[in-house]
């Protein structure tokens, strides 16, 4: 499946459960042995034939409601995501460098020196509703995303790179030049040569027979997309309850072949329910989060496959707003603009500890903003910010962030009293004593952070906060899912809406420029700019990564054709007509 670098950035953090908050402020009271996570697999075992009439279970293991806007053109965060997976994809497959192949249900071909691309859609995909998807459908999801009155966040660096796309952003065209179409074919003209086009264009369509009379600006609140949405994917929408389940049925004239399995029922499952509902028999397939690692593992009807996540977990500075009439952002907010004291956080907190003990090792200290995940191009030989409460002491010190009032905490500059409003997210378990947790070690160095409002924030709340710039927050914990393209303009740029920390720097402009130039189809060239602009964000710190992650999921023993890295839904199936318990 492609992935877009913008599809999962409103990531949950997810910040399984530690079990019981420590008096220790450095680490929880109860030693875990550490997990070897590349150790587990990533496709299940079982390779018997599956049922031709089985049903697939899906836990969508959350403790919020998936929203319900369910397009990929619109949605934001990750539970609908999950959701939409099921019954809508993108034209093009990828490989497992996540480099777009032949394999899916268009070819490609790159024209004019590399400036052109254009995809073929194969004959017999189809809509929901049996209308073919046609290369019209694909660039109105372009004419959509460019448009003025377009809601959504996924109008981007990548997107103005068309030709006749700003102007027809601003207004000035009616179509956008860039894009032909003929048929089953459409064809993309960049201003110059992109290699990215070949891992994170927007391949994803809208069918414009079906949404063409609904107001562009009215698409994402419409029924089309939140009650009745029609994907071309391998299982189509039966039956939504809103924000807590959906029944899909398998679509016959899908365009690989008829789908695995007859169905799939997807339930949004609390995580303290989650491995006693697989254990049950009640799901077929469940994410596993470290809490619940070992009472999973002790199970005899599963098996846990884990991967390499494309997402690192961070803790972001508020740094300014987006301005919306002009689609950048501004760094207008002084409170958190002291590089030195930003470094000091990043220099308190030891992420080390947080992997080895709340995570038990299914998560590891994060060294840069481009996850090891990529192995291209993360940046190696970057060590991070590594736990060292000395050096953070002195640089506050060296800022004038200094206890003047003998209280043992520091007041600013100017000698006023100095709080960090902190916000961080409910989840699991862990979210509390892992935001104590930081919350404390920058107490040790003298550092007043309290949570906003006092308590973690609901995941649809935060991220609200995040979006509208909420004079609440000054720093936040979070995460980034990239996507499968190593571009991170869509999060970093300063017109990103996804560039929540709101960070605005002239070198960060250029090197994400070159890092999509021509020059960058030279894999040397490109690894040499993503270096550079890693050390970039490690000297600025607009950001102090903490976690790399592994993901997990549970399969029950009769689930066949299930791969972690790939999720194709149309291969999933089950053996068995009743789960093995």
């Amino acid at each position: 499946m492609a992935v877009s670098a913008l599809l999962l950035a409103a990531c949950n953090d997810d910040t399984e459960k530690a079990g019981t908050k420590s008096p220790d402020k450095n680490k929880p009271t109860k030693e875990v042995k550490q997990e070897d996570a590349a150790a587990f697999p990533r496709t299940t075992s079982n390779t018997k034939e599956p049922l031709e009439d089985g049903h697939v279970n899906y836990g969508l293991v959350s403790d919020t409601p998936f929203e319900g806007i369910l397009n990929y053109s619109f949605y934001e965060g990750d539970p609908d995501w999950q959701v939409l997976r099921i019954f809508d994809e993108g034209l093009l497959a990828t490989d497992e460098d996540y480099v777009f192949n032949q394999e899916g249900a268009a070819t490609y071909e790159l024209k004019n020196d590399n400036k052109t691309m254009e995809l073929t859609i194969q004959d017999g995909v189809k809509w929901h509703d049996g209308k073919p998807v046609t290369g019209e459908d694909l660039e109105y999801a372009y004419l959509v995303i460019g448009n003025k009155d377009y809601t959504g966040v996924r109008y981007d660096t990548q997107m103005a790179m068309i030709e006749g796309m700003e102007e027809y952003h601003a207004g000035k065209a009616d179509k956008i030049s860039g894009i032909k179409v003929e048929g089953n074919k459409i064809s993309f003209t960049f201003k110059e040569a992109n290699p990215s086009v070949l891992t994170g264009l927007w391949t994803y369509p809208l069918h414009k027979e079906y949404l063409k009379d609904v107001k562009i600006k009215d698409l994402v609140e419409s029924d089309k997309i939140r009650k009745e949405p029609i994907g071309f994917g391998p299982y189509k929408i039966k039956k939504i309850v809103q924000g807590e389940a959906v029944e899909y049925e398998r679509f016959d004239d899908y365009w690989k072949g008829k789908p695995k399995a007859a169905g799939v029922t997807l339930k949004v499952v609390n995580n303290s329910i989650a491995v006693k509902s697989l254990q049950n028999g009640d799901l077929d397939l469940a994410t596993v989060n470290a809490d619940q690692m070992d009472s999973a593992k002790a199970l005899g009807n599963i098996e846990i496959l884990g991967n390499l996540e494309l997402a690192y977990t961070y803790i972001g500075f508020k740094l300014g707003r987006y301005d919306a009439e002009k689609e950048v952002s501004v760094m207008d907010r002084p409170k958190m603009q002291n590089k030195e004291l930003r470094k000091a956080m990043a220099y308190a907190i030891d992420n080390s500890i947080v992997a080895e003990k709340f995570y038990k090792g299914l998560r590891f200290a994060a060294t840069s903003v481009i996850p090891t995940a990529f192995p291209k191009y993360h940046n190696k030989e970057m060590e991070g910010y590594k736990f060292d409460p000395e050096k953070a002491k002195s640089l506050l010190d060296e800022a004038k962030y200094v206890d003047k009032d003998g209280d043992g905490l520091r007041e600013d500059p100017n000698g006023e009293k100095f709080t960090i409003n902190f916000a961080s997210m409910t989840g699991t378990d862990i979210a509390e004593p892992l935001s104590q947790l930081y919350i404390q070690q920058w107490k040790d160095v003298g550092l007043d952070v309290q949570l906003v409002d006092g308590k973690l924030a609901e995941f649809n709340s935060f991220y609200e906060m995040l979006q509208t710039d909420s004079e609440k927050v000054d720093i936040y914990q979070a995460a980034w899912g990239t996507g499968s393209d190593p571009d991170p303009s869509g999060i970093w740029a300063k017109g990103a809406s996804y560039n929540y920390t709101r960070w605005v720097n002239d070198k960060n402009d250029e090197l994400l420029k070159q890092g999509i130039s021509a020059k960058a189809f030279d894999e040397d060239y490109r690894k040499d700019i993503y270096n550079q602009w890693q050390e970039l964000v490690h000297e600025e710190v607009p950001v102090i990564p903490t976690l790399f992650r592994y993901e997990f999921e549970a399969a029950n023993k009769r689930v066949t054709g299930f791969d972690l890295k790939f999720f194709d839904w149309s291969e999933i199936g089950v053996t068995e007509a009743e789960p093995v318990k």
